[in-house]
């Protein structure tokens, strides 16, 4: 096992992912989102480490920024890293963690001089969580290859298109993005993140490998009604935009006990005329479904749309469904896993599998690549949030277990 200064390192960690809290386009709180200023701003400072790191460093046609080591232009390529984008008033580990220890983890192995079998490459995404456009993995669909007309036709708050955004950030060019490697280049990809919940906590264990990731569907749910005055219109005459889709989130409740497993929630709603003596007129909100069974969600979202049109029709509402995500459920590679849970057992002396509820880069890079996920512990399970918090030591046992892994491959 390769000795280092775990603890001095994991230290550094902590500091640049405090640097990074710093960088918010919402004062007072972490925001950062698509391209947005303080995504920018991020960018510049992991290109600084990436350079510190000897990694070349540049950002593509969306944003991502990617460090590369140099003169390895045709070597098989391994990639590590995660999102750099948050939720709205987000936690300060959550994607990030994944970067910035990837970076330390390069680091180490070029000041040690460990010698791999392939080039090593760290990559920022610059939107996993979706939040510009309802819609996640801009960022590692572009770097596979795999963004569509209808990705780029996609609608933010203020009407732009993502292809609108893009353009406006490359003062009005526009090409339409390939991926970013060749087919059978990319050896693998490893992803270090917070795990999105408390079983790690619950075990005792600061780290585990996930064996699945579940699938995910996103939607979007337009309720319309009649504005009337809220002290005139007696309640059986009101068409109520806002009872409707309130009605179909106790619903949602209710497909959580249906469907063993799933979680399902509506964390996104937007009401007019939003004044407090109006019933409202329209409401529009989000759905996220997630399950580890495909057929399962699928089934799920059905039940859901099909309740979804029975309140409309009873409370006299139109109605609208719009699907803006589907990402199928992910096995993590085995091989690399195994590899993976070996290099956690010689560095904290157990193991332990688990899968992810959460959403991953990890889960669009599996499409092409042989991916492996490595969670780490946060306390009380909280993420998304702005109390999360991942101790010193857990950090060095991801890093040590990150550079066992790498090394194990030489």
């Amino acid at each position: 096992m390769l000795e280092g200064d775990w603890n001095a390192r994991a230290a550094r960690i902590q500091t640049r992912i405090d640097e990074l809290a710093s960088i918010t386009d919402e004062p007072g709180r972490i925001t950062r989102t698509f391209l947005s200023p303080a995504m920018l701003e991020a960018n510049k400072v992991v290109s600084e480490w990436m350079r510190e790191a000897g990694l070349n460093a540049s950002e593509d046609s969306v944003g991502n920024v990617l460090g590369e080591l140099p003169g390895a232009s045709e070597a098989p390529i391994f990639l590590l890293g995660s999102h750099l984008d948050t939720v709205r008033n987000a936690g300060r580990f959550d994607g990030v963690l994944g970067v910035v220890l990837a970076i330390e983890a390069i680091d180490f192995l070029r000041t040690a001089a460990v010698r791999v079998p392939f080039s090593l490459a760290v990559v920022g995404f610059s939107d996993e969580e979706g939040v510009r456009f309802q819609s996640g993995y801009i960022g590692s669909k572009v770097l596979c290859g795999l963004i569509t007309p209808r990705d780029l036709a996609m609608q933010d708050r203020d009407g732009l298109t993502l292809r609108q955004v893009i353009e406006r950030w490359k003062e009005g060019r526009f090409v339409m993005p390939e991926a970013r490697y060749a087919p059978g280049r990319v050896a693998g990809f490893l992803e270090v993140h917070i795990e999105h919940g408390p079983v790690l906590e619950h075990k005792g264990s600061p780290l585990g490998v996930v064996t699945t990731i579940a699938g995910q569907s996103r939607m979007r749910l337009t309720w319309i009604g009649k504005a009337s005055h809220a002290a005139t219109t007696p309640p059986a005459l009101r068409q109520d935009a806002l009872a409707g889709a309130a009605a179909f989130i106790l619903a949602v409740q209710e497909a959580a006990e249906k469907f063993p497993r799933l979680t399902a929630g509506v964390g996104q709603i937007f009401v007019q005329p939003n004044v407090s003596n109006v019933v409202p007129s329209h409401t529009v909100h989000s759905l996220d479904v997630r399950h580890q069974d495909d057929s399962v969600r699928n089934q799920a979202c059905t039940w859901l749309e099909t309740r979804a049109r029975e309140i409309a029709r009873a409370r006299q509402l139109q109605f609208e469904w719009e699907t803006v995500q589907v990402t199928n459920a992910k096995k993590c590679d085995a091989t690399v896993s195994r590899r993976l849970t070996d290099a956690m057992e010689s560095v904290t002396g157990s193991t332990l599998q688990l899968p992810s509820g959460g959403g991953h880069d990890a889960a669009v890079l599996s499409r092409l690549f042989p991916v492996a996920l490595l969670l780490v512990r946060c306390r009380h399970g909280l993420s998304h949030h702005p109390d999360e918090l991942v101790a010193l030591q857990d950090i060095a046992a991801a890093l040590q277990v990150t550079v066992e892994f790498l090394s194990s491959w030489s």
